[in-house]
């Protein structure tokens, strides 16, 4: 409704809108404005429309087409990823081990790299939040670039090197001490594939031939980026920047700050203008004019400005724990115009979730393998891994690390399953094997075992040791899954027990005592239903979706076609319901408020 009727969101604000803003300048003429403000409303626009504030320092940052990606100074290594208009954490990708010192993405828009402390460089999928690739360095990695067609990354490092890697065929080559001590940044032209710029804190800036690694140019400098197209260069040297033509490195003009050193500069993505930071106060040029000019100068950072991209905006990072989005005055951009319209992280389907309340957490995974930790007090995705996972899965964090479970099944050979530790992104056991498929695979709310459910049987392995715990036979109707409390198993079936003419036999078993004695269904926990979702669209009441306590039979509540069709459920844990969407999308469902009297 928003989206679509934006005129009612701004009648009241618009007033105090300033009359030269984007907002004022549309609606005016679509919006009888019933009060006038006769004094009060700026002229425009404060600088800085946006500020995100962090627990840790940003590193670094990089943006395309509406996406910011930040890497952060943290201990936990995450980087994280926002909306560029609504400045909202859309997610948390994890996977380094070191701190995360650069990032940039390629110029398709499909992937970016990072690299960082941990002497690696990692390739993410910005649709799924995956690891598409990763290459090791020989030593911390400081800087990054992805050349125009996306085939090639440079790399500089700690120690002074640069590297290039070729993506498709991972093969590399290095400049050995291109610099005397650390590279602070390289960049690829957009124009000439073969020619690299790069600085270092020993203040050379060179110009490279990669094909060759013959040294072009070289002059005084810490900082150095070419523009968008390629036209020209910029670099900083103490209270200097630099602008030059590529080709000729004739210097097209010197802009200077009257205070501080600059630390790091850019160009707009039209080539017209430069940003400077120095300290924690960014300059802005008009360079398009015979005679260079400043046009602004943004102050609000209360921290060195360590990171400064130009976007549809300009983009801050500091060590104030803050990024700041910022609209000076005579750029031609407005932070409105923007779509709201974030681009979406994952799209496969959802195939397993399920949620653990006690640490404040859902998990899902979904058919490209990846694995989500979402955080169910805000809906946020907290980390984002890339597993192997196949088939029937249920994924858990046990004493503080992610642990997966999938069953491997092909069509005339015995399936497995695999216990796999998520992070380390290793295998931790592969369990025993059937030849039926798998109906239904559960980690015990306790993590100490993993069930599996198949056409024949129901069994159970020790995911600390590996070593069977159990196995009993099914005999009549087929269920349709499992729900686990502890040792104890029960089976749930397409439609409640009672209303088929067909005994099931035994419906629960207790796996944590010999010979697996059966045990009757869980009427002693009626604080915890076993909910599960009622698809109307392959049951008998079509039309109709609800969530039903399996063991009952009762029905608790009522879905919405929208939020029910297509779904996959987890298991229920006191409060919440977790629903994954063949679309991507991942539902987090509280019914504190429904609970059944």
């Amino acid at each position: 409704m928003i989206y679509d009727s934006p005129s009612h969101i701004y009648h009241s604000a618009l007033p105090l809108c300033p009359s030269s803003s984007w907002l004022h300048e549309h609606y005016s003429t679509e919006l009888l404005q019933e009060v006038k403000i006769i004094k009060g409303p700026p002229a425009e626009w404060e600088a800085c429309f946006r500020t995100v504030s962090f627990d840790y320092v940003p590193q670094v940052l990089t943006y395309w087409n509406n996406t910011v990606v930040v890497g952060l100074g943290s201990h936990d290594h995450n980087i994280t990823i926002l909306n560029a208009t609504t400045g909202s954490q859309i997610s948390v990708l994890s996977g380094h081990t070191g701190w995360v010192r650069s990032l940039a993405f390629s110029p398709d828009g499909k992937f970016f790299v990072s690299g960082g402390d941990d002497k690696t460089i990692k390739l993410w999928d910005i649709q799924t939040g995956g690891v598409m690739d990763a290459f090791s360095h020989s030593s911390s990695v400081t800087s990054i670039s992805v050349s125009l067609c996306c085939d090639r990354i440079v790399s500089g490092s700690w120690d002074g090197t640069i590297s290039i890697w070729e993506v498709r065929t991972r093969c590399h080559s290095t400049i050995a001490l291109a610099h005397n001590c650390k590279v602070t940044t390289v960049s690829l032209s957009p124009k000439d594939p073969q020619h690299l710029v790069s600085a270092s804190e020993d203040g050379t800036i060179k110009h490279w031939n990669i094909g060759n690694h013959h040294i072009r140019l070289t002059y005084g400098g810490y900082h150095a980026a070419f523009s968008s197209q390629g036209t020209y260069s910029v670099s900083c040297e103490g209270r200097v920047i630099t602008v030059q033509e590529s080709d000729s490195g004739e210097i097209v003009a010197k802009l200077h700050s009257p205070a501080d050193s600059f630390n790091n500069c850019c160009f707009s993505p039209d080539e017209k203008f430069v940003a400077g930071a120095a300290n924690g106060t960014i300059y802005i040029w008009d360079i398009t004019t015979p005679a260079p000019h400043p046009i602004t100068t943004l102050v609000g950072h209360a921290g060195f400005i360590s990171s400064l991209v130009f976007s549809s905006s300009l983009i801050s990072a500091s060590s104030d724990k803050t990024v700041k989005f910022w609209q000076a005055s005579g750029l031609p951009t407005d932070p409105v115009t923007t779509s709201p319209i974030p681009t979406p992280l994952n799209s496969a389907s959802v195939e397993s979730a399920n949620v653990q309340a006690d640490d404040g957490i859902a998990i899902s995974s979904d058919s490209a393998g990846v694995v989500r930790v979402w955080d169910i007090s805000t809906g946020l995705c907290k980390a984002s891994f890339v597993t192997p996972v196949k088939g029937k899965r249920d994924i858990q964090q046990i004493s503080g690390r992610l642990i997966a479970v999938w069953y491997d099944w092909k069509t005339g050979a015995p399936g497995k399953v695999h216990v796999w530790d998520v992070e380390k992104g290793e295998a931790i056991w592969v369990l025993g094997q059937s030849w039926s498929r798998a109906l239904d695979l559960k980690i015990s709310g306790d993590g100490s075992q993993v069930f599996l459910l198949d056409y024949q049987s129901i069994q159970a392995w020790s995911i600390p040791t590996g070593e069977p715990m159990g196995e009993v036979k099914l005999k009549g109707k087929q269920p349709q899954g499992l729900i686990v409390n502890g040792s104890r198993v029960w089976l749930s079936y397409p439609e409640p027990t009672g209303h088929s003419s067909s005994d099931p036999g035994p419906m629960g078993w207790d796996f944590g005592v010999p010979d697996c004695p059966s045990i009757p269904p869980p009427n002693t926990f009626p604080d915890r239903p076993y909910f599960t979702l009622v698809d109307g669209t392959i049951q008998k009441h079509a039309g109709s979706s609800w969530v039903e306590d399996t063991v009952t039979g009762r029905q608790i509540f009522y879905l919405p076609k929208r939020l029910a069709m297509n779904s996959r459920v987890s298991h229920w844990d006191k409060q919440y319901l977790v629903l994954g969407h063949r679309s991507g999308e991942v539902l987090i469902l509280d019914f504190s408020h429904v609970y059944p009297k």
